[in-house]
């Protein structure tokens, strides 16, 4: 603890002690003339690194004003980059440092699960560890958007959201089967084999089969009309409505796999950074946050910092995508894929250049942050007028 009042040049002799330090790779911490962290770094070479602090050159006034506060430094050397990368996202969750861009996130996002191991399942709500045998479909932005397409699913597929211990004591079907919501499998009002069709199906759909599960509904109904089944005929085009609804809201495209689209949009009255969820070529929505920016950082060290703090958590259940689509240069971008790659353990790649479906997307993300931005600065200045 330094007891001098706090000074950059005056209480802690930065040339001092930068004559010693190391030029390994490692994590850095400044400290006030409490002790308490007032920003934390990683770097290449740390010696490199915390000396540019310390330098005459002219610096922007934030930084200035974060120097003047330093009595006090400390590092950790570290192996590599990349375990200073995680290093630095550990510490900056436990301190939380004014300094640096804090993105408040509660690590848990909500997925569809199907518990494909019982002999009917059922579709239901998750969040958190995935620890249930069965598939999860996700991550959703919100639990909203979960329930909502829980709610048309439900309605084009008729398998049950009802929990086990429900399903197992039921004598005669509930109101779900009387409004169209269920087929009714647990007083055995369809087969077992046909229950699983309608499961399946609904497997197909989300994991981005759309086309396949619309064509085979399609020719369901023509044959239930040639049959003269009228009544069925209407159920399954019903069915597809409902299917065409889930498109509609979803930005459905041809293009698989899983991807996030992260844009920041920086001005200089505030931050945004929205990350949207591509599924299996379905949009499942997207997510924004609004960070304090105390030391000005370009959009390109925004966006590193918040790929960092967002997939790096030890704490989250977000499960990582082979591929993220960003909408500025990042620093270090080698170093991020290495780290984001281990994680997950297969390859992860950062792209800002992107054409076709990508572009559309990135261009969606940018309209929907600028959007986002503009009201969230509205709300505040609106608060700020009113106290």
């Amino acid at each position: 603890m330094c007891g001098a009042p706090c000074g950059g040049d005056m209480s802690f002799d930065a040339s001092n002690f930068l004559k010693s330090l190391t030029t390994k790779p490692g994590v850095y911490r400044m400290l006030d003339e409490a002790g308490e962290v007032l920003y934390v770094g990683k770097a290449k070479n740390l010696k490199s690194r915390v000396s540019s602090y310390f330098q005459k050159t002219a610096k922007d006034s934030k930084t200035m004003a974060l120097v003047a506060k330093i009595c006090d430094v400390t590092v950790t050397v570290t192996s590599s980059e990349t375990e200073a990368l995680l290093l630095e996202q550990s510490q900056i969750k436990a301190w939380r440092p004014p300094y640096n861009i804090i993105f408040k996130d509660d690590k848990s996002y909500p997925y569809i699960y199907i518990s494909t191991d019982d002999q009917y399942p059922r579709l239901a709500f998750h969040r958190g560890a995935q620890k249930k045998k069965g598939r999860y479909f996700g991550p959703f932005p919100s639990a909203y958007s979960v329930r909502d397409s829980l709610n048309v699913l439900e309605k084009a597929f008729l398998v049950r959201q009802c929990e086990d211990s429900y399903f197992k004591n039921r004598s005669r079907p509930c109101l779900q089967y009387q409004i169209k919501r269920c087929s009714g499998p647990c007083c055995d009002l369809i087969s077992e084999s046909a229950y699983r069709d309608d499961v399946n199906s609904a497997m197909k759909f989300l994991a981005g089969k759309s086309a396949e599960v619309m064509e085979d509904y399609r020719a369901r109904m023509d044959a239930a009309s040639e049959n003269l089944e009228f009544e069925r005929a209407a159920s399954y085009r019903d069915q597809i409505q409902h299917l065409r609804k889930i498109q509609e809201q979803q930005y459905v495209v041809g293009a698989g796999g899983d991807i996030d689209v992260i844009h920041a949009e920086l001005t200089n009255s505030g931050l945004c950074v929205l990350v949207m969820f591509i599924r299996n070529g379905r949009m499942l929505g997207n997510k924004t946050f609004y960070p304090s920016n105390r030391l000005d950082e370009n959009a390109g060290a925004v966006l590193a910092a918040f790929l960092a703090q967002f997939y790096l958590d030890d704490a989250t259940t977000l499960d990582l995508p082979g591929e993220i689509i960003v909408n500025q240069v990042l620093p270090e971008k080698s170093l991020l894929e290495a780290a984001l790659t281990e994680r997950r353990g297969r390859k992860v790649s950062l792209r800002d250049r992107v054409r076709g479906t990508r572009a559309r997307w990135l261009e969606i993300a940018s309209n929907t942050a600028k959007q986002s931005l503009g009201s969230h600065l509205a709300k505040r200045d609106n608060l700020d007028a009113r106290f």
